[in-house]
């Protein structure tokens, strides 16, 4: 089953738990009634299913507006809006109504979710600013509704009052504010309602009733807030104190352009070069800004600064005038008694308003940062972000007559303090960023694993850079009876959690995949787990706001190459493509299933047969998101590019990220395109026998002549008491015939199948017991040994590592 469009939130009125459901057919039927809609609108279930919707909910004055409504429905796949619905009464209740189609047994229907339309409003009025806004962020925000009143604040205008955030709810808008300030404040909210246009960075006096003799000036953005029919809802303004920058603005403008210009990405050392090029010519004539060796390496710097030092930026004015001596990116060292040196060491800036004489006749060499002829004075900053000196920043004048001052030490200190947390920050990124990926590379699997089922070759492409670790994994596994699992996923989200959320998950896919379970039951159980870890990132209080806490989107599937048939199950992910050995790729009909972390939803398991030869292309939502393709031009363009199943693997990996993939992926992207074998006949032998005393007798003789055949006489003697176990156990403990199968692949199988779902087990047998060490012969036996369920009953198989030189 396919739905779309349905929300999760909590707080959403439209939400499962929370609206009143309903389910029409094509023909607009009822077919479907919940609880919730009996009690918002009065009728019970049995009195509206089976009867068409437009008859029974929809008043006639209203019936043009719902017709039109339902055919754009159609045509768009979904709607949503606020429609007045008859009650049983009689009188009409104006809801929300979200309506998502959805497809089931190749019937398409109609899932619609109401809410009182006060509460869909007051719901979206809420979603218009993001919960972060109101928790997080250092610029106030307050939010009036139509009718002029306060709805709600945000923790940063708490601290710029003194008044609790609570207090405020349906306060008239300025109501704290003198009157003078008050009035201005009204009409500016005032306008942007009647005008539907914002007013940006608008500065006012913000004096408080409770303490007016404090004036403060505010950058007031104010804009309003509609919701999809174009509608107002509010207005929410964002408000900063900028009383000190006000009265330093002309002093300190280049802390304004810093702010802009500065940081801009997180790279060390296009930061440096950002930070000379605002110093000059602005504060200084000449600039330099020297790093530690480590920072620049993305390395913590040492607790004790000094050593090497890598000139990362340098700025002069005139275009025709050199920048400081000292080539970039050639690590040298300060000499002890430079002022750089010195300011280095003790971390603290150094003003030379005058410099000496001396300093113009000096030579340059690789300890001292001589400066242009005619330089006279002479600033060194440090560059110290969290208690770290990552290096310094010099300022020459030769131009300006006048010598550095206080208050121009005072403003360079604070462009390289701001600068120096930017250059931190990427250093931290960079170290992050590696670290991640090496978290990464050693989550995912370093080779495909040996197996006789498919040749497979996967691909990993991580997003371009800055856009953070992605969640994404592919997974080659060999399971029992030489069968293989393919498997990718994607945990939705960025970062180390994401990293280490896909390594847990993978691991689990492992062990469940060692069970030998079905798709959709590995895929079960990887949904609880991944509700498991949603419920402690919960508990821990990494809730991010009203955002899905965890989820992610898998697809398992096996393929037998003795039966040709594989059997797949999704949830949520994308299909996988299948190319027949004549080249004809499509997608596969495969049933979607709900994202795992959704909780409670079934998943389906599909088979169906391959040919020997034919392709099956497992990828991640990055190989088809890209934004500047439309998702179904993507999936053309990737089954055309899967068109020649017999290339080699490599040569259609490599066509399809040619085709599919940016220079710069926004998203990672895991592909894993398999080509399957069909195991020969001759190596597999299966015999059927009857629920007798003398199975076993039978069976050993079976084993013994195929093992002679097969040139394996080697093998005879283990295989046939490992076989005599199995057949023995099956005997005793199953209802009916059993099946012994052999297979000659890169190990020796021995199945045994029968139709019990007794699960067997080893134990340890006392020295007076006559049995129970049946099963440990077994596994002293074989190289690997375990049990598969299927709905017909269980098989017991066991590996042995064939002779050397035996194919």
């Amino acid at each position: 089953m396919r739905v779309t469009q349905l929300s999760e939130s909590d707080e959403d009125p439209l939400g499962l738990h929370l609206a009143a459901l309903a389910v029409l057919d094509e023909q607009g039927t009822v077919v479907g009634w919940s609880r919730r809609a009996q009690d918002l609108i009065g009728y019970p279930g049995p009195d509206v299913i089976g009867r068409s919707a437009f008859e029974v909910l929809v008043d006639p004055v209203d019936l043009p507006a719902a017709r039109d409504a339902a055919v754009r429905c159609r045509r768009a796949g979904g709607w949503f809006g606020l429609v007045p619905v008859r009650h049983r009464s009689g009188h009409r209740v104006e809801l929300g109504l979200r309506v998502s189609e959805f497809s089931r047994d190749q019937l398409r229907e109609w899932f619609l979710a109401g809410a009182p339309a006060a509460d869909v409003l007051q719901w979206q009025r809420d979603r218009a600013v993001l919960d972060g806004l109101y928790r997080r962020c250092p610029i106030g925000l307050v939010v009036h509704s139509p009718d002029m009143r306060v709805v709600r604040v945000n923790r940063a205008i708490e601290r710029f009052t003194g008044v609790p955030a609570a207090d405020f709810r349906g306060l008239p808008t300025g109501v704290m504010l003198v009157p003078d300030d008050a009035r201005k404040a009204v009409e500016r909210v005032r306008q942007v309602i009647r005008t539907g246009r914002p007013q940006v960075y608008s500065e006012q006096y913000v004096r408080l009733e409770r303490d007016p003799a404090r004036e403060r000036v505010a950058s007031v953005s104010s804009f309003p807030m509609k919701d999809a029919a174009g509608r107002i809802l509010g207005v929410a303004e964002m408000i900063e104190d900028i009383t000190d920058r006000h009265r330093a603005q002309q002093r300190l403008a280049l802390l304004a352009e810093a702010s802009t210009r500065v940081g801009t990405a997180l790279d060390v050392e296009q930061t440096a070069r950002e930070l000379a090029d605002v110093l000059v010519p602005h504060l200084a004539d000449h600039a330099t800004v020297d790093l530690l060796q480590p920072v620049t390496r993305g390395e913590e710097p040492a607790p004790a600064p000094g050593g090497a030092v890598v000139r990362a930026g340098a700025c002069s004015v005139g275009a025709h005038e050199p920048s400081p001596r000292d080539p970039r990116g050639e690590p040298f060292e300060y000499a002890p008694d430079t002022p750089q040196a010195r300011c280095l060491a003790s971390g603290r800036p150094i003003l030379e308003p005058v410099l000496p004489s001396d300093w113009l006749s000096r030579k340059p060499d690789s300890g001292r940062p001589v400066p242009e002829p005619g330089a006279h004075s002479l600033m060194v900053v440090p560059l110290a972000a969290r208690g770290l000196v990552l290096g310094a920043v010099s300022l020459w004048r030769s131009r300006r007559p006048e010598p550095f001052e206080a208050d121009d030490l005072t403003l360079a200190q604070e462009l390289a303090s701001r600068a120096a947390l930017s250059i931190d920050n990427a250093r931290r990124f960079a170290e992050q960023q590696q670290t991640a990926f090496t978290l990464q590379s050693s989550l995912l699997p370093s080779a495909v694993p040996e197996q006789s089922a498919v040749e497979a070759v996967p691909r990993y492409l991580p997003a371009g850079a800055g856009t953070g670790l992605g969640g994404d994994w592919f997974d080659v596994i060999a399971l029992s009876g030489a069968r293989v699992a393919l498997v990718v996923g994607d945990v939705v989200g960025r970062g180390l959690h994401a990293a280490a959320t896909m390594g847990r998950l993978r691991t689990a896919v492992h062990t469940l995949a060692s069970l030998d379970l079905e798709p959709d039951e590995v895929l079960s159980r990887l949904d609880d787990l991944v509700n498991l870890l949603a419920a402690e990132r919960e508990a821990a209080g990494e809730r991010p706001g009203t955002q899905q806490l965890l989820s992610a989107t898998c697809l398992y599937a096996v393929y037998d190459p003795i039966s040709r048939r594989c059997s797949a199950a999704r949830a949520g992910h994308p299909p996988p493509v299948v190319t027949t050995p004549d080249g004809q790729a499509s997608l596969l009909d495969l049933p979607a299933g709900p994202p795992l972390g959704l909780g409670g939803l079934p998943f389906e398991t599909q088979e169906f047969d391959l040919a020997e030869g034919s392709l099956i292309t497992l990828y991640t939502n990055g190989l088809i998101g890209e934004r500047t393709m439309d998702i179904d031009e993507a999936l053309a363009r990737l089954c055309a590019a899967l068109t020649r199943p017999a290339d080699p693997l490599q040569e259609t990996c490599r066509a399809v990220v040619l085709t599919l993939v940016p220079a710069r992926p926004a998203d990672d992207i895991a592909l894993v395109i398999a080509r399957t074998r069909v195991l020969p006949e001759r190596n597999v032998a299966s015999w059927q026998l009857p629920r007798e005393a003398t199975a076993a007798t039978r069976a050993r003789a079976l084993v013994t002549d195929k093992l002679t055949e097969w040139g394996l006489q080697q093998l005879a003697f283990t295989t046939e008491l490992i076989t005599s176990e199995l057949v023995t156990n099956a005997y005793r403990y199953a209802s009916g015939p059993m099946i012994l199968r052999l297979i000659r692949e890169r190990s020796l199988v021995c199945e045994v199948s029968d139709p019990s779902h007794t699960s067997p087990h080893l134990r340890r047998a006392r020295l007076t017991d006559e049995g129970g060490r049946g099963l440990f012969l077994v596994a002293q036996m074989a190289e690997r040994w375990g049990t598969r369920y299927s709905r017909d009953g269980k098989t017991v198989w066991t590996e042995q590592p064939l002779p050397e030189g035996n194919p």
